[in-house]
């Protein structure tokens, strides 16, 4: 972690998501995020659009295929991550290099929609079971407190909620 550059990115998914497999099998999801400035112009006393910023952003295995449920073109979302910077050779032979967010955390913002969230139950899948699929949960937010079981508070495996 010293050295790595994290970033957060707030801006509008250009395209839906484009969901691929590696060979070993695991989900791998890419969105281009455009993230554009506002400029106050004292001449005209306005607001106008200023520089755009297209950031490419790699989203992997299960929260790849929850993007691809989730996310749409023209979505306003807030993107955390590692900035990445890799090269490779064109056809031509010319050296190229690209900058990816490796998306740590995804989701639209708020300020902008209103989401309805789905959390997984994650405990209903064996994870020796490649096949399965992890499902909704049929508990929700206004479920009874009691019904609710605090597993991996504290931990990493469940969130605290």
């Amino acid at each position: 972690m010293a050295g790595d550059l994290f970033i957060t990115v707030i801006g509008n998914v250009t395209e839906d998501p484009e969901q691929r497999f590696t060979r070993s099998g695991k989900s791998v999801t890419t969105i281009s995020v455009a993230q554009n400035t506002r400029v106050f112009d004292r001449q005209s006393n306005e607001w106008k659009d200023g520089d755009v910023v297209f950031m490419r952003c790699v989203i992997w295995e299960d929260m790849a295929e929850n993007a691809v449920d989730s996310l749409r073109r023209g979505m306003r979302v807030i993107v955390y991550g590692k900035l990445k910077q890799r090269t490779y050779d064109t056809a031509d032979g010319e050296k190229r290099w690209v900058n990816e967010l490796l998306v740590d955390s995804i989701g639209p913002d708020l300020r902008y929609a209103v989401a309805k969230v789905a959390k997984l139950d994650r405990r209903a899948v064996d994870p020796r079971d490649n096949d399965a699929v992890a499902q909704p949960s049929a508990q929700t937010d206004d479920a009874p407190t009691e019904d609710r079981e605090l597993v991996g508070v504290g931990t990493d495996d469940q969130p605290p909620f």
